[in-house]
């Protein structure tokens, strides 16, 4: 056999492995994206959070790094031939034991981020938001607890690291920006010389009425009283003067009524000197454009919702069919 052919021999064998070792190395690489990713170090998942900004190398090294996936180099190729990497989403994120290189890449592109929220009920107090918002395990630092009704209350997203104050300042910002589109858009002529004004009152109308499609019709009430100079008599006032909001436990005693106090509306004409909860968009919406009524008096009517009346002896009768409905319920009871 002469030297050629043997050098060609050898060629040739050297060409094929070097073929079938690339074809070994592409079918590992597939293998790292598409199979069965790393366990989790413990429990069902591993949290890791994507800081905005980061690049792709970046990404990777921190998957890597948490364990979620074997080879960096392998996510970056991976997002270079899928074409993900301008895509790739910040944020917190948890992934399953296991998951495949390629589901992790699908997510961080779909920003399937974890959702932390924080619901503010309409009513609530400022106290009772810090309260919500110092028992978020994700959140960092502290807070003072706000000036009542500074806040709109509402859904927040949160994010693991978020500082409590920010959550807080990020709940003010949205109670200016709806304060002054409605404000701005008033009805002329309303008893209410200043925001803060609209503010305190559509608290009492949050607080006085859980029927949503009450409140412009509590707030004309109680619109209609301010401008015949008439007391509000709204006992969420009382109790706030007692309690701050927290609930009472109990009902309004006679000496609490008869007290004098800047919370007392049945003893003080006008309105108290502050908010006494965190009304929502659609309670300062009412007070700022109430509907055009005669009506003065209102009471419970059993359902839930209130009996309305433009006269005290129209409102005597409502109460008369309360305190009947009050009866009947005792009875009920025994």
């Amino acid at each position: 056999m002469s030297r050629r052919r043997l050098s060609r021999r050898a060629a040739g064998g050297g060409a094929a492995i070097a073929l079938g070792l690339a074809l070994l190395l592409a079918l590992g690489w597939a293998w790292t994206y598409v199979g069965p990713g790393p366990g989790a170090r413990s429990g069902d998942v591993t949290p890791v959070i994507l800081e905005a900004g980061s690049g792709v190398g970046q990404i990777g090294q921190s998957l890597k790094d948490a364990g979620v996936i074997s080879s960096a180099a392998v996510f970056t190729l991976a997002t270079r031939l899928t074409g993900a990497g301008a895509k790739l989403k910040a944020g917190e994120y948890e992934f399953p034991s296991g998951a495949s290189m390629r589901q992790v890449l699908g997510d961080i592109r779909d920003g399937k981020t974890v959702r932390r929220q924080i619901t503010i009920p309409e009513g609530w107090t400022s106290g009772m938001v810090w309260d919500a918002v110092m028992a978020k395990a994700e959140l960092t630092g502290s807070v003072e607890i706000p000036p009542e009704g500074a806040l709109l209350p509402d859904t927040y997203r949160l994010e693991r690291g978020q500082t409590r104050a920010a959550v807080i300042r990020r709940m003010s910002d949205a109670r200016d920006k709806a304060l002054a589109e409605l404000w701005a858009a008033r009805q002329s002529g309303l008893p209410l010389a200043t925001p803060q004004d609209a503010v305190i009152l559509a608290s009492i109308v949050e607080k006085e009425t859980g029927v949503a499609s009450e409140r412009p019709r509590v707030a004309a009430v109680f619109v209609n009283r301010l401008r015949l100079g008439m007391a509000l008599q709204s006992d969420p006032t009382i109790i706030y003067g007692i309690t701050k909001g927290r609930p009472l436990g109990r009902g309004i005693r006679a000496s609490e009524l008869a007290a004098i106090g800047p919370y007392n509306s049945y003893r003080v004409t006008g309105l108290p000197p502050t908010p006494i909860a965190n009304p929502g968009r659609e309670a300062l919406a009412a007070v700022l454009n109430p509907p055009m009524t005669d009506e003065l008096f209102f009471v419970a009517d059993g359902t839930g919702g209130h009996a309305f009346a433009p006269t005290y002896e129209a409102h005597k009768r409502n109460v008369a069919r309360w305190r009947e409905i009050e009866r009947q319920k005792a009875v009920e009871a025994k």
